[in-house]
């Protein structure tokens, strides 16, 4: 199984993406985990997304692709894997379809994880994280609104996409997933 979680910044998408990997038995890829690592330490590609992610804004397509691909490409992931914070443009989409082509992957299915702007700044101000400023959340809520909300159009056209409501418990919302890829607890 070859999953995608689309969602805004403070959706849930971390949580949900890892219960779900965890169940499923799929390799959980969170491209921010990945982002945070490289930042603490203090890689050339960390120190160049540090200053970008300090502004609130994306990380180029062509950085984010190059981590992509080169972890998309392990064998351990051919099994199957869960994308949490990938794709966020339209061109990265556009490039994970061919990545995902040149590697013989089929059977992407994409869910989209919807939250109310307020409840997303709630969440995100109560986390605790030096980057969630109210100017940052509202950049970055911005930013998805812009750049992340044709992405859920693009695969519209190509794939059935899941609306999952991301209010009420985490187990709720990770049955309501589980329940949409039929997997039986």
């Amino acid at each position: 199984m070859y999953l995608i979680i689309l969602g805004p910044p403070g959706a849930g998408k971390g949580t949900q993406s890892l219960r779900i990997a965890e169940r499923l038995g799929l390799k959980h890829l969170s491209t921010g985990d990945i982002l945070r690592k490289a930042v603490a330490e203090g890689t050339e590609l960390g120190l160049k997304a540090k200053r970008v992610m300090e502004r609130g804004e994306l990380v180029s397509d062509e950085i984010m692709i190059g981590i992509i691909k080169n972890e998309l490409s392990s064998p351990e992931v051919k099994k199957g894997f869960i994308l949490d914070g990938f794709p966020r443009t339209l061109e990265q989409a556009k490039q994970l379809d061919k990545i995902l082509s040149d590697l013989g992957y089929e059977g992407l299915q994409i869910i989209d994880i919807i939250v109310s702007d307020e409840e997303l700044v709630k969440r995100l101000l109560g986390r605790g994280r030096s980057d969630d400023t109210i100017e940052t959340i509202n950049n970055r809520l911005a930013i998805y609104k812009k750049q992340t909300m044709p992405v859920k159009e693009y695969y519209s056209e190509k794939y059935v996409v899941y609306n999952i409501e991301g209010t009420g418990s985490i187990d709720e919302i990770t049955h309501n997933i589980l329940k949409i890829l039929k997997w039986q607890e």
